[in-house]
């Protein structure tokens, strides 16, 4: 038998679950499923019963295709990304007193008055700037979004202010004549009736027709609501299957490393704003395209920098929303920029990632911008990366120019096997005659100090990938011998590009027998 190299440490693994599960505690939960089971059918059973007792086309626990298109415009700091939250019930947008925080389109699938539809927050219409600034060239780029998405839009919801009517208004009003057919209008911050008389100003411009509200105190949303969805074309909306959900991959890195290229390579578009700003996304930016006949929605995030260097609220909600897309993701694309190399904040996401089970991908992004771009420089840069990232051997190295397109084709080949993978289930018998084989090749070690049997293996969960292995002494089995187990389930079971966690736990029994205590209770 080969000697065993020793582990090289693992900055990234996630500290191990404790082994020792108290018998009373397991065997509450066993007593807790059928009530959980019971629930859940219970719930399925009131929505079957609604849906036969009910008239109406959709229902909030399914998935629609081709759904109309609302965006919210309007001047910054009006209150869009606030009404945006209120009507997707989310804190998806970013909510701050500075003006023009939203600068790429937020969006998402919401129901409005019972229809589903996909609702677009966008950027302030800006018209006053210091023309001399960085700044200045991000209003340029927020306006020049905003009017392409009014143009897509199936219905713009204009959303004004009870103020003293602005430049910026004026000018978008006058910007908006040509879409009068799709156009309603909103006048924010009139709780309580609070300055409608300020807001009835814009009748002036000749709107039919406009509505008081208070995004951020719920008044006037639910009359609202219905105007928004009233007229619009749900001929062309379709139901979805399970099977239909689109792999979520979210793209991280720091700042200036060519998420938001990449993001508008991958869907055709240019959906994000592109710019050497650093710091340019903030939002999480949604973007959806087909690879392959599997339906795929991309998250450009905003850059994480260190923590030191986050001084603004609106930078530090950025990388709060960023992160937060590892618990929305199935698999996490790690930007690196191939000319300046790792950096702490890499290892950080990609951390947290493995943490939460995801999928990684590394992109060593600006390749072409390399003098040497050789074989040998390619396995020497992979090597690195792999030895800086401890045990994380298994997570798939891309090199690619985003910029160029190159190398898009082998990311998303990767990426599918990826997701295949996260969604892989092996029934318990399979798991557990592969056991047996595993145990025959590398006994577990057996002295008067450690001591224990392993009885019985099972799959507790796909994406994240999880196992649950049954011993008599849980807290006995040595980390190294976890390890073993998790190599080999990666190599013998197709799991060789995810991580794989194993959960110990105490039993007395082995899976023979649990099986035969099954069938005798299902008779």
């Amino acid at each position: 038998m080969k000697k065993q190299k020793k582990a090289k440490p693992d900055f990234s693994k996630p500290k191990p679950v404790k082994a020792v599960i108290e018998k009373d505690t397991a065997s509450e939960k066993a007593e807790a499923v059928p009530e959980v089971q019971e629930k859940s059918k219970k719930a399925d059973d009131e929505i079957r019963s609604q849906r036969k007792n009910n008239t109406d086309k959709f229902y909030p626990d399914k998935v629609y295709n081709n759904l109309p298109l609302i965006v919210i415009a309007g001047r910054p700091n009006v209150g869009k990304s606030t009404l945006f939250n209120a009507l997707t019930h989310t804190k998806r947008a970013i909510t701050d007193p500075t003006p023009g925080v939203t600068r790429d389109p937020v969006e998402g699938t919401c129901f409005i008055a019972g229809k589903p539809v996909h609702l677009m927050d966008t950027g302030g219409y800006k018209l006053t700037r210091d023309f001399t600034s960085r700044e200045s060239e991000m209003d340029d780029l927020v306006v020049e979004k905003t009017v392409e998405m009014i143009d897509k839009a199936d219905r713009i919801l204009l959303l004004l202010d009870a103020t003293e009517i602005a430049g910026e208004d004026e000018e978008l009003i006058q910007r908006l004549r040509p879409y009068s057919e799709k156009l309603m209008v909103a006048v924010n911050k009139t709780e309580g009736g609070k300055n409608e008389h300020l807001a009835y100003n814009y009748m002036k411009f000749g709107f039919k027709e406009i509505s008081l509200i208070s995004a951020s105190h719920g008044d006037g949303l639910s009359a609202l609501q219905e105007k928004m969805v009233d007229g619009l074309d749900f001929s062309r909306v379709t139901e979805g299957s399970d099977e239909e959900r689109p792999i979520r991959i979210a793209i991280l890195g720091k700042p200036n490393v060519g998420k938001s290229t990449l993001s508008n390579a991958l869907t055709h578009t240019e959906a994000s704003i592109v710019s050497d700003y650093a710091g340019t996304t903030r939002d999480v930016v949604e973007g959806s395209f087909r690879y392959n006949g599997r339906d795929i929605q991309i998250l450009d995030t905003a850059g994480i920098r260190r923590k030191k260097k986050v001084t603004e609220n609106v930078e530090y909600y950025s990388v709060n929303r960023a992160i937060k897309t590892l618990d929305e993701c199935d698999i996490a694309f790690i930007m690196i920029d191939a000319k300046e190399g790792l950096a702490e904040q890499d290892k950080k996401i990609t951390s947290l990632a493995f943490e939460r089970g995801r999928g990684v991908i590394f992109i060593l992004n600006k390749w072409d911008l390399l003098e040497d771009q050789s074989n040998k420089a390619i396995r020497e840069t992979k090597d690195w990366i792999q030895t800086m990232f401890g045990q994380m051997n298994w997570a798939p190295i891309i090199t690619m120019s985003a910029k160029n397109h190159d190398g898009l084709k082998n990311l998303m080949n990767t990426a599918l096997e990826i997701y295949s993978q996260l969604t892989r289930k092996v029934d318990t018998a399979s798991l557990n005659l592969a056991l047996k084989d595993w145990l025959y090749n590398y006994p577990p070690p057996a002295t008067k100090a450690i001591h224990f049997k392993i009885r019985y293996m099972t799959q507790t969960s796909v994406n994240p990938v999880n196992f649950l292995i049954f011993a008599t002494r849980p807290d006995n089995v040595p980390l190294t011998y976890v390890s073993y187990l998790k190599n080999r389930i990666r190599e013998d079971l197709g799991f060789d590009q995810i991580p794989v966690q194993i959960e110990m736990k105490a039993s007395r029994t082995d899976w023979k027998q649990r099986e035969e205590e099954k069938k005798k209770q299902d008779k």
